[in-house]
């Protein structure tokens, strides 16, 4: 299990659980980094340019009036250009009267659909390293979390027998992140037909986070396991535009599913947030309505960039990085660094790095189990060039 108190606080209330709840790894060093005003490469924030169509659409939706609640299932054209665009980047039909729900980020998805699908003690199987809100939402709900690690040696590669092996007569789903926070993995095809297979053979849900899937690299190609035969009723897509189009204090997000599972969704949804933003959504609307193709191959290409100018400062410092294949970060292994960065564990060794540097990481720890990650750093990109630049020099005077 991932964290052996779920099963120990199960059927008590909220109450028993909050006051051993504490701030993020990630939030906790954003915070340290702007007590010293430091390059926060901790948290994805992707503070690079909103495209002008975005903002503008959103400002013109403000003076226009959009400023009341919405649908709870978010608003029309928002509904119709998510649908359009899936169908037209990932073959993917939907009909967005009966199967789009625009919710409060990617991270309410993931809230309204848990709430939906799970009862207490059921168990749910995330990829490890793991996208920590996955694992703190389930626990909350006293859904039990486990993970099935991947391979560090071979690019994060699957293995489906441990899959297979981590599966009980409790799993109701398994969560899949591609590409991948922390790790940039892209899942195959090969490795979601070999998911498909699984669930079908035990009835169970995949729930997929695409929040990255237009940060893409080199040959890489994103693939929904809903674009795999006979998984479009089973998967459950969750994404949204923060990263996208650089929102991510906007909370725009939406879910994807069949028609039978959507009422269920949208109720929670509603009972958690009411509404995604209304003005914001016409904005978000905007953007995919009239950026098309070349704005995501250019999304693409610049953090392309990005994550070399990245790579090459953290080998330059010492690191031992892993390359990712999407998303916009980078774990990177400290075994080489010695005593250069003080601290028994990754959260003091991170902090050490931010009193020596002015650059904030995030422990690796926070996307493992206990005990685990220990050795590892993650890095942010998605940054604007001057901040990156200067993360880079100052990155290469560790040492």
């Amino acid at each position: 299990m991932v964290e052996s108190e779920v099963t120990s606080k199960r059927g008590l209330g909220l109450s028993a659980l909050a006051p051993r709840v504490v701030q993020s790894e990630i939030r906790a060093m954003t915070m340290e980094s702007d007590l010293i005003g430091g390059v926060n490469l901790a948290q994805g924030v992707c503070d690079t340019e909103v495209p002008a169509v975005v903002a503008e659409a959103a400002k013109t939706a403000i003076d226009e009036g959009h400023n009341i609640y919405t649908r709870m299932d978010g608003i029309t054209r928002l509904r119709r250009a998510i649908a359009e665009k899936t169908e037209r980047m990932q073959s993917i039909v939907v009909d967005p009267e009966r199967e789009v729900v625009v919710t409060s980020g990617a991270t309410g998805a993931f809230h309204a659909v848990a709430l939906a699908l799970f009862d207490p003690g059921d168990e749910v199987l995330l990829f490890e390293p793991f996208y920590g809100y996955h694992v703190g939402t389930l626990r909350t709900l006293h859904v039990v979390p486990v993970a099935v690690e991947l391979d560090a040696t071979a690019n994060w590669a699957l293995d489906l027998e441990r899959v297979r092996a981590a599966i009980t007569p409790k799993t109701r789903a398994i969560v899949v992140n591609t590409p991948s926070n922390p790790a940039g993995k892209v899942f195959t095809r090969a490795e979601l037909e070999g998911l498909a297979e699984i669930a079908k053979e035990h009835d169970l849900f995949i729930l997929t986070d695409e929040i990255y899937e237009h940060f893409i690299y080199g040959e890489m190609k994103h693939i929904s396991p809903a674009a795999i035969d006979g998984m479009r009723e089973r998967t459950i897509i969750m994404s949204g535009y923060s990263k996208t189009f650089s929102v991510t204090g906007w909370r725009i997000g939406y879910v994807i599913a069949d028609a039978k599972w959507i009422p269920a969704i949208a109720y929670f949804s509603d009972l958690l947030y009411v509404c995604a933003p209304s003005p914001f959504q016409h904005g978000v609307a905007a953007g995919i309505e009239k950026l098309g193709k070349t704005f995501y191959a250019g999304l693409a290409m610049e953090h392309e960039v990005k994550r070399e100018m990245l790579v090459g400062a953290l080998r330059d410092a010492g690191f031992d990085p892993y390359v990712p294949d999407g998303a916009y970060y980078i774990l990177a292994s400290m075994k080489h660094l010695g005593d250069v960065l003080e601290g028994k564990g990754a959260a003091e060794r991170a902090r050490s790095l931010l009193r020596k540097t002015g650059v904030a990481a995030v422990a690796g720890s926070a996307f493992f189990r206990a005990g685990k990650g220990e050795d590892l750093l993650r890095f942010c990109f998605a940054k604007k060039d001057e901040d990156l630049e200067e993360a880079c020099r100052r990155l290469r005077g560790l040492k």
